[in-house]
């Protein structure tokens, strides 16, 4: 078991990298209820779909999926409720100003566990076509043949 003081992570959206490429990122914190935060640390979480959007100076976490917890006695709870995320103020305005570019987008890379409490990295991001992806790859494709030769 981990000690509180270290960084676990939870989890992670895979597909971020892949699909966007990340300009800024920023670590926030998250609001849960009792039960969500039982099911964060049996790490019951999906952030494959999930996005962060900014309504009235307030930023927002959309479509993750924290399962219910098994031994819940509180009434059920939406598993895709909208989470409201902590940053402060210049953090949001900042956010604020870049996401409102064309193409901008705020997206979840990892949550994570530290010191007890769930954290969230959200990266500003910049969406990528289908031959950004190739180029991408290739360019990944050649770092690994480099670091390969390099042994």
């Amino acid at each position: 078991m981990k000690k509180r003081d270290e960084k676990e992570i939870v989890a992670t959206n895979r597909r971020a990298r892949f699909d966007y490429e990340i300009i800024e990122t920023y670590t926030a914190g998250i609001v849960l209820l009792g039960p969500e935060i039982k099911s964060v640390r049996l790490k019951h979480i999906n952030l494959n779909s999930a996005f962060a959007k900014i309504e009235n100076d307030e930023v927002f976490l959309y479509g993750a999926q924290i399962s219910a917890y098994e031994f819940n006695t509180i009434k059920s709870i939406d598993e895709f409720r909208t989470r409201k995320l902590l940053l402060k103020k210049n953090e949001i305005k900042r956010i604020k100003a870049q996401t409102e570019k064309k193409g901008y987008s705020l997206i979840p890379l990892e949550m994570f566990l530290e010191h007890g409490w769930a954290k969230i990295k959200l990266a500003v991001a910049r969406g990528r076509k289908r031959y950004d992806k190739k180029e991408y790859l290739k360019e990944k494709d050649i770092q690994r043949q480099t670091r390969k030769e390099l042994r």
